[in-house]
């Protein structure tokens, strides 16, 4: 059986996002995009729309979504796909929410485990 370690990385104080808008957050493996609604949820998507890679983070956050501002692609801040008739998707984080303080597990490991 195979299982996911997870690596919890403290990132910032949930504050640092302003509502409806978002934080960028760099990282050996490109940058990812912490996105706030205004009800409070975050999450965390690759910062590139995977239409033409256009900056998510600079785009307008809606409800539970984001529109890049390149060409006005909607991508789903819960699932990272793309909505409408627009197809393609984009890596989402798991993110955690404790004491006012935004995680973010950036590396998932397989892990064996033995039988």
């Amino acid at each position: 059986m195979t299982m996911i370690e997870r690596l919890w990385i403290d990132i910032c104080p949930i504050e640092a996002i302003p509502a409806r808008g978002c934080r960028v957050v760099h990282t050996q493996q490109g940058q990812i995009a912490l996105f706030r609604t205004a009800t409070g949820e975050v999450f965390a998507l690759d910062n590139r729309c995977p239409h033409k890679g256009g900056p998510l983070s600079e785009g307008i956050v809606h409800d539970r979504q984001v529109t890049c501002p390149l060409h006005n692609w909607v991508i789903g801040l819960d699932d990272g796909e793309a909505k409408g008739a627009d197809k393609g998707s984009v890596r989402r984080y798991p993110i955690r929410l404790e004491d006012g303080r935004v995680y973010i597990d950036v590396r998932l490991v397989p892990v064996s485990s033995a039988a």
